[in-house]
């Protein structure tokens, strides 16, 4: 399921736009309300600081935490994972209960997808939804985080949670590119070979390290999460492998170097493996840093 819903996101445009005087400045920032943003569901308006709040999106829920206002959530979906105090549901964001969902009396309900008119559903509730598509860029995902702090009345330290997060990132990049700049790179999502490209909010990660991405020059449609072939690949022979698929799939050194012909590929010769858990490479909020960072780590390794 977690594969589905990566794969899924690159598909999503993050059309998202802050509105009632930006991240900063205005009634927003002054914790006021009603306070209206502009998301993948077209204009929200809030119109008071929510205190029921039930996320269907894992990359929300950590956000919602991180910027304090975990204490306004009542329920989270059955995939959000982190943190650990969230209060985890068997509520579904890919097959979701319009009953289930307004049995919590929510004020407001973040989604990252909106299956079957979820949206309209809940609106129809008289429930206030929140769309957030899966983010396309960091870019993105910052903006996403500054729009929670301003429809949850936290805007102050969303703002201070995305400059931590530019600093932090910041610094492992500068070390980071001490190194080797020629190295080659494949993200695997899943065993099906699903990948990521630097169109991506992934595959910037990697840009960003200096890392050149297999995937681009396979990614026709345009899509962003093309799926390879073992041979293309082998053929391509990167230097780092990155599995994301250690959780779902069990993924792991020995399973990779077991496939047909990939002991010819660099990585596997060189034990330049990388497991990233599933989660920290699949969400675009706060754990962006520790994902940075577990890159970070794996590259001065390799680089020794």
């Amino acid at each position: 399921m977690l594969r589905s819903l990566l794969v899924l996101a690159g598909a999503a445009v993050a059309t998202l736009a802050l509105a009632v005087g930006g991240a900063s400045g205005g009634p927003a920032a002054a914790g006021q309300f009603p306070v209206t943003v502009v998301a993948s569901n077209g204009k929200v308006t809030v119109t008071k600081r929510p205190t029921r709040i039930v996320s269907l999106s894992p990359t929300a829920t950590e956000t919602l935490f991180a910027i304090g206002a975990g204490s306004q959530v009542v329920a989270v979906d059955d995939q959000s994972d982190f943190p650990k105090s969230a209060p985890k549901t068997a509520l579904s964001g890919f097959t979701p209960n319009v009953e289930a969902i307004a049995a919590y009396r929510p004020d407001l309900v973040v989604i990252v997808y909106d299956p079957k008119g979820l949206s309209a559903a809940l609106g129809r509730l008289g429930i206030t939804v929140l769309h957030q598509d899966g983010a396309k860029s960091i870019k993105g995902a910052y903006q996403q985080i500054r729009q929670l702090g301003m429809v949850t009345g936290r805007t102050a330290a969303a703002v201070k949670l995305v400059t931590r997060m530019k600093s932090k990132i910041s610094t492992v990049v500068s070390g980071a590119k001490r190194g080797r700049q020629d190295l080659s790179v494949y993200h695997e999502l899943d065993p099906a070979l699903f990948s990521a490209t630097s169109k991506t909010f992934i595959g910037q990660v990697y840009t960003a390290l200096g890392l050149k991405n297999i995937a681009d020059a396979a990614d026709s449609a345009g899509f962003g999460y093309p799926q390879l072939s073992a041979e293309y690949v082998v053929s391509a022979s990167p230097d780092i492998i990155v599995l994301a698929d250690t959780v779902c799939c069990g993924q792991k050194a020995s399973t990779v170097a077991s496939r047909p012909g990939w002991d010819r590929i660099s990585a596997v010769r060189t034990g330049s493996i990388v497991r990233i858990h599933d989660s920290i490479a699949s969400r675009w909020g706060p754990r962006l840093v520790d994902f940075f960072r577990a890159m970070s780590s794996a590259l001065a390794r390799l680089r020794q």
